[in-house]
């Protein structure tokens, strides 16, 4: 439409806000951040700013920009992305501030223009929205019910994707287990990935985020035999507890976890494995808690995500009562991260004296006169080097461990 990318906001004529409802802390930063965006109203009153994501499929965050944030032009929903430059000629064309949100569950538009960051890396979505209702997630009520993309779409924008040079790609999708919901081809998760895996180049498979639930051998059988995929899972368990987990509404038990870890690692011995916490979900005792704690010493996490609970209006565990206090809470969350770090260390220390082969990513994380990448394992490791080796690849020797990075030098 004749725009181009400015890098300083109070240069630009248009504005888009993309927002994330996950958790509570994202969604007031958004609130704040919009807030600010006041003033460069006042100064350029011609600039145009939107909002858009997940927050806006929420009926009361668009009842609150309408009467708080007179700044915002326009507003559009997770399921009506595709219609952006139509909502942007409408408010152009009528000077009116401009909401189009729609409650459903969308459509898969294909053969939309993509510009991405990076040229060695890539996000490919295999699918959209989700059916699980765990009770502290917003997800399905602001992306909608699953729809899996077809097969040969997936593969066509993979195949352009490797001959574009591009050397690690990443299947997205809330629940990529669940890959094939809807459609009439009879392609699992596990089936597609030993089709990417098939194509012609050099490059690597990684995937997230998998629901234990539908996390089958299947998966794992592929991920063994499919050398181009990552011996990495992200694979979050939220609680230790099983009648956290009920509570929760995540369909499976802490054995069931322990017995799908079992089998990942008896297929791939060397498997890294993250996961996320949830610390203080409404009626969670200390029981409970220790459960959780007794629950990663066992599984032996590479890294964790941990995370109070966040309330989300519109959701079932909203409306459950939640009698521990917030210093209780963070009490848990410590020693729960205490715990990990003496995980996390003794980890990461297998990988001494292992010769890996990384994708360099950025500049070092450990020092500026190193460049940065990641394992198959999705280790962090510097090495000695400049800017000009990222995106490249590079095998390399790890000579020490840190508890969350790795230092090597270049072979």
């Amino acid at each position: 439409m004749g725009f181009s990318i400015v890098q300083d906001p109070s240069l630009a004529q248009l504005i888009i806000y993309n927002t994330c409802a996950v958790r509570e802390g994202a969604q007031d930063k958004v609130f704040g951040n919009i807030g600010e965006l006041k003033h460069i109203k006042e100064q350029n009153p011609d600039a145009i700013i939107g909002l858009c994501g997940c927050m806006t499929q929420q009926q009361h965050v668009v009842d609150k920009v309408k009467r708080s944030y007179p700044q915002i032009d326009i507003v559009f929903g997770t399921h009506t992305l595709s219609q952006f430059p139509k909502t942007l000629y409408d408010f152009l064309s009528k000077d009116k501030r401009t909401f189009n949100v729609l409650q459903t569950d969308g459509q898969i538009d294909e053969n939309l223009p993509i510009v991405r960051d990076e040229s060695f890396r890539a996000n490919l979505s295999i699918m959209y929205g989700c059916d699980n209702f765990c009770t502290y997630c917003i997800v399905p009520y602001v992306r909608g019910r699953e729809r899996s993309r077809s097969v040969t779409d997936i593969l066509n924008e993979a195949k352009s994707i490797i001959e574009s040079g591009c050397k690690e790609i990443t299947l997205l999708g809330q629940n990529v287990n669940s890959y094939g919901k809807g459609n009439d081809e009879n392609v699992d998760f596990p089936e597609l990935l030993y089709k990417i895996n098939s194509l012609d180049g050099d490059f690597r498979i990684r995937f997230m985020t998998s629901h234990p639930k539908d996390a089958k051998s299947e998966l794992f059988d592929a991920m063994a035999q499919c050398e181009k995929v990552c011996a990495h899972i992200h694979l979050p368990v939220q609680s230790g507890s099983d009648r956290v987990l009920k509570l929760m509404n995540r369909n499976y038990t802490a054995q069931n976890y322990l017995e799908l870890v079992e089998y990942a690692r008896k297929k791939l011995p060397d498997i890294s494995l993250s996961s996320d916490i949830i610390v203080g979900f409404p009626g969670e005792t200390e029981q409970d808690f220790m459960q959780t704690v007794e629950l990663i010493k066992k599984v032996g996490f590479d890294n964790l995500f941990t995370f109070i609970y966040s309330k989300r209006p519109g959701t079932k565990a909203a409306l459950m009562e939640d009698v521990v206090s917030e210093k209780e809470k963070s009490r848990w969350f410590d020693i729960l991260l205490k715990e990990q770090h003496t995980v996390s260390d003794k980890l990461m220390e297998r990988f001494v004296g292992t010769k890996q082969r990384i994708l360099i990513d950025s500049m070092g994380k450990t020092n500026p006169e190193c460049v940065s990448g990641r394992t198959e394992h999705n280790a962090i490791v510097d090495i000695k080097g400049d800017a000009s080796m990222i995106g490249q690849w590079a095998d390399v020797e790890i000579e020490k461990s840190l508890r969350w990075a790795l230092v090597g030098n270049k072979i």
